[in-house]
């Protein structure tokens, strides 16, 4: 007998409904949920193979201790045993900093991972901390930390409303949309066209969102700010400045336009491959345009300019007035939100508090560059110990971090390792005690992170679609005992985690005198959480707290965990609207638009005008199938059009005697490669692509599907020592390399 269950994807960053058939404990299959208020049915293939990822036959079971240099099955205490046994000698005669901790990407896409890393890394103590955000999003969150003072207050597209879209460096056909969480993103996009707007889109390959557009062109990798500063210029020079309501909002606007005074598009042209004539006319339509939205992402992001050109994204929709406009970017508000604050000058956001130990790369954001990871472990200093043991959350920095055959090593040489994953994958077959959460059917889902990031004010819950197997345990308690295991109370009850972390934030509530708590009794006020879990009473604890919350019975209608359990397909909170000034948290209370570390890396662009480099250039590429290295295992998502091929265009094919199919050697300055070429137009002359994610050639994993087909990893062609210096993220996109062909077959 069959039933069907509601569920929200955690596959992707558009977050969409899915109603799942289930047979047993067997997910059999997922189609779109038409009544959830945000999606409204769309799925994408990644949502339609559900079953196929949750039943896995390779996913473990159960967790694994290392006994003899060999990875077993162990039990779960056993597991929680080893792990104390191996972290708390290091923290006690090393320090905290000697405990590294790694945050993969789908650590947002579970509620354990959103609720308790931070607690992890208060509890620790530790600034050894990396995760996937320098390999992928830093720049975005330090340029709107230092525009708005809150670095992760990020605007998105107003999709729905707007009538002109720039995208640079973005492929959402391909990636669904990513720091703008939007189901159906192709949707959105055709619906912005059939009500007569325009779009444009700025990328090196003819991808699917750029075959859409009105207009594409094809840039040079790695030259996106100078075209988008080449841009603000001529906004300046032909008084097409138009702050509007953003006039009393906004300060710098002056030494703005001193700073971009020697970016003109005849200076940039070169550099960029792009017209000056078409600069221009890109500027003049996106100020001639009723409301407009620019929107950069990975591709404008992973270059050696990768924080300039997301400030200057944000620029010109500061120009064109066109920030916190309907229609423009807005500021989303989730449900989850902190208790809005009046509006005022703020702390700021600040760079460079502490420094990585070998070479003094600044932090950003609370992180140091995932680059710099390997040589953290392997490299001895007079600045304090190496790191020594390392805790990884559902991340696999041996395939997404430059130069994965160095850190490959280096975990080799760690005194002790925990990873929490479902897999047994290249940076995990190094572990001392793999933790494997149960599969996301078993698991309950809501999006944190992601509704801060949405393109419609919504709150979805779905509790767990099957019941959690015998021999399982839930990934909240994972984190709750391995919190515990890390920080000396090993053996505590786990549920002790989520009572420590309401306790405090209550107890601090009552002492806001913004919060609508301010003055109760905090245990009074916890009393009324409601909840069959310690997770479930933080998230109704968040929602009440929150914007749209009851404040523990304040205001009646507002927004309760139990409120939402009556709505299984979510609550639809309204269309993005103003907020400013609100969202600010500069010193200023303003957004201050030319912050001092801007100013201080503009003479590095400037020096890019004339630093252009012969040769090829190599960029990276998405699939709809793919979700960086953790779908590959999936035959359903894999085969067809998702193949590691190096993508050519056909003259450079021809120059370099390089054929369809045939193997090509593709060298960096961090190694080199060999995978098959595939010849195509979709791509300008000069560049070169490889996708993001594969590699899966290591011995020591289970990955059978993976491995039969491991195609190559293409941050082995970098060596780690470019980067961001604003962000510390990697430069990925726009690096040169040498191709060659070969004769022998792969």
């Amino acid at each position: 007998m069959s039933r069907t269950a509601l569920r929200i994807c955690p596959l992707c960053e558009a977050t969409c409904g899915l109603t799942l058939t289930i047979e047993g404990t067997r997910v059999t299959g997922a189609r779109g949920d038409r009544d959830d208020v945000f999606s409204r049915g769309f799925i994408c293939p990644k949502g339609a193979s559900f079953g196929a990822i949750d039943g896995d036959p390779d996913r473990l079971r159960g967790p694994l201790v290392r006994r003899d240099g060999e990875l077993r099955e162990a039990t779960w205490t056993e597991a929680f045993d080893a792990v104390a046994a191996g972290l708390r000698p290091v923290v006690e005669r090393y320090g905290p900093h000697a405990v590294g901790v790694v945050l993969g990407n789908p650590n947002v896409h579970t509620m354990a991972g959103a609720l308790y890393p931070q607690v992890l890394l208060g509890a620790l103590g530790t600034r050894s901390v990396f995760t996937a955000s320098t390999v992928d999003q830093m720049p975005k969150h330090v340029s709107c930390g230092l525009l708005y003072g809150d670095a992760n207050a990020i605007p998105v597209p107003d999709l729905d409303h707007t009538d002109h879209l720039l995208l640079i460096g973005a492929n959402p056909l391909e990636s669904n949309g990513s720091l703008c969480t939007a189901p159906d993103f192709p949707g959105k996009l055709k619906a912005l066209k059939a009500r007569g707007g325009t779009l444009t889109v700025i990328d090196p390959r003819r991808t699917r969102t750029a075959k859409l557009a009105d207009r594409h062109i094809a840039v040079r990798p790695g030259t996106d700010a100078l075209l988008l500063a080449a841009m603000a210029y001529v906004l300046f020079d032909e008084h097409l400045v138009e702050l509007g309501e953003l006039a009393s909002r906004v300060e710098g606007v002056d030494e703005l336009r001193s700073a971009v005074r020697d970016f003109t598009p005849e200076a940039v042209a070169g550099s960029c491959d792009v017209d000056a004539d078409e600069i221009r006319a890109l500027a003049r339509e996106l100020a001639a345009a009723p409301t407009a939205a620019v929107y950069g992402r990975i591709g404008s992001c992973t270059v050696p300019h990768g924080t300039l050109a997301s400030w200057l994204v944000d620029v010109l929709n500061i120009l064109t007035g066109n920030l916190d406009r309907p229609g423009g970017a807005l500021f989303p508000q989730a449900a989850t939100d902190r208790t809005p604050r009046p509006a005022g000058p703020g702390r700021g956001f600040a760079l460079g508090r502490w420094h990585s130990r070998v070479s003094q790369y600044p932090e950003a954001k609370g992180e140091l560059p995932l680059s710099a990871l390997a040589e953290e472990i392997d490299t001895a200093t007079a600045e304090g110990e190496p790191i020594r043991a390392l805790i990884v959350s559902a991340a696999n920095p041996v395939l997404s971090a430059p130069d994965g055959a160095r850190l490959d090593k280096a975990l080799g040489s760690l005194d002790f390792m925990v990873s929490v994953d479902p897999y047994l994958n290249e940076t995990a077959r190094h572990a001392d005690v793999v933790l494997p959460p149960p599969p996301p059917s078993q698991s309950p889902h809501h999006d944190f992170a992601f509704n801060t990031l949405a393109v419609r004010n919504q709150v979805r819950y779905t509790r767990p679609a099957i019941p959690l197997e015998p021999g399982r345990m839930a990934e909240t308690e994972i984190f709750a005992r391995l919190i515990l295991a890390a920080t000396g109370m090993h053996g505590a009850d786990p549920a002790a985690v989520d009572t420590m972390v309401i306790d405090q934030t209550l107890g601090k509530a009552v002492k806001d005198p913004n919060s609508p708590v301010h003055g109760r009794d905090p245990h009074e006020v916890a009393a009324q959480l409601t909840g069959d879990t310690g997770p479930e009473r933080r998230l109704d604890m968040m929602l009440r707290l929150g914007p749209y919350g009851d404040g523990f019975g304040v205001r009646p209608d507002g927004l309760t965990l139990r409120q939402l359990l009556a709505h299984p397909h979510g609550i639809d909170l309204g269309p993005l609207a103003s907020r400013l000034p609100q969202p600010l948290k500069t010193r200023s209370g303003k957004v201050e638009l030319l912050p001092q570390p801007i100013v201080d890396d503009l003479p590095r662009l400037r020096q890019a005008m004339s630093d252009r480099a012969d040769g090829l250039v190599l960029v990276g590429r998405r699939h709809l199938r793919s979700n960086n290295s953790w779908m590959h295992n999936v035959p359903a998502l894999t085969g067809g059009t998702n193949r590691c091929t190096l993508h050519i265009h056909p003259d450079d094919a021809e120059r370099l005697g390089v054929v369809d199919g045939a193997p090509v050697r593709v060298k960096g300055a961090g190694g080199e490669v060999t995978a098959p070429a595939e010849i195509t137009d979709a791509l300008r002359r000069g560049v070169v692509s490889l996708p993001h994610g594969w590699g899966h050639d290591r011995p020591g994993t289970r990955l059978s599907h993976a491995a039969a087909d491991p195609g190559v990893n293409v941050n082995q062609l970098l060596d780690g020592s470019q980067l961001d210096p604003l962000s510390g993220n990697a430069v990925l996109n726009g690096v040169p390399v040498e191709v060659a062909a070969l004769t022998t077959p792969l």
